[in-house]
Formats: C-alpha cells, structure tokens, sequence
C-alpha cells in the first residue's frame, strides 16, 4: 500500500512532467492536501500563460485557496517537486500551510538552469546596490492611505 506522501509526490512530479512535456513552463509540479484529499494542483505554467508569477506552488495555492473560499492554507500540506525559490518561499508564507514537503533541492534546480541564489543575493545587498536599484520615493497620500488603514475597525489582517 502507497504511503501518504509518496501518493501526493508521486502526482506533483506526474504535474512537472506533464507540464513540461505540454511547453507551459519549467519541471516543476505542485499539489495541497487537506485532510487526505487535494484540494489544489498546479504545474509551471510561465511560458502558457506568459506570466513570471505562474510557478507551480503559486498556481496550486491560487486553486486551492479558491476552492477553499479562503486566503489562507491552514491545516493544509504543500507537496512540491522541488524546493520553493524564494517567490514561492514567500507565498507559502502568507497562505500559512501547515507543512511543505519537497522533491528535488534548490541545488538540483541550480544544476539543470534554475538558480535563484542570485536573489538571495541580492537581498542581502543594500537597495542602490542591487542589478534592479530601489529608490524610495516618499509620498505624503501613500503614508495616509497606511494611517487610513490602521483606523480601519472592519480590516481583515493577514
């Protein structure tokens, strides 16, 4: 009999493979258990739909936190094919899952052309020192609208 996770990993591999054999993207597959059943999937999806954000966790938690009519993954276990890059690590992040389980490593990804050490990089490095600088342009209605925000007494905070 199939353990648990091996079932759940074998499918986001089965995701990377598909994806990858169809041209939507990189070899990367992801799925979200809630109480043993899948509640969400997703495969890299950039080249389909031409969008830099369509990684495999960000296509699977969009799909499960809709079937879930929630924007948070609590209770909820993320199998992936591969370790998250640091996109990914944050949006996991904010969906606040229960637990992550992962396949390949950053550094196998690193080895076969995905390598996102560069961001890590970069995060390290002061803003005006990054490949893409940052500048803060302060703005009195931006700090308003924040002021606005904390007075609010009916705000969901996430």
């Amino acid at each position: 009999m199939e353990n648990p996770h091996e079932k759940f990993m074998k499918l986001a591999i089965e995701l990377s493979r598909s994806g990858m054999m169809q041209g939507k993207g990189g070899p990367f597959g992801c799925v979200i258990v809630k109480d043993g059943k899948i509640i969400g999937q997703g495969c890299n999806s950039v080249l389909d739909t031409i969008d830099p954000t369509a990684h495999a966790e960000i296509v699977a938690i969009r799909d499960a936190c809709k079937k879930l009519g929630d924007f948070q993954l609590e209770g909820c276990d993320i199998y992936t094919s591969c370790e998250p890059c640091p996109m990914c690590l944050g949006a996991i992040y904010w969906a606040r899952p229960a637990r992550v389980f992962y396949a390949n490593t950053k550094e196998d990804a690193a080895k076969v052309g995905f390598d996102d050490q560069f961001i890590y990089e970069e995060l390290d490095l002061p803003l005006s020192e990054r490949k893409i600088p940052f500048s803060q342009l302060p703005n009195e209605e931006a700090d308003k609208v924040f002021k606005e925000w904390a007075l609010l007494n009916n705000k969901t905070l996430y």
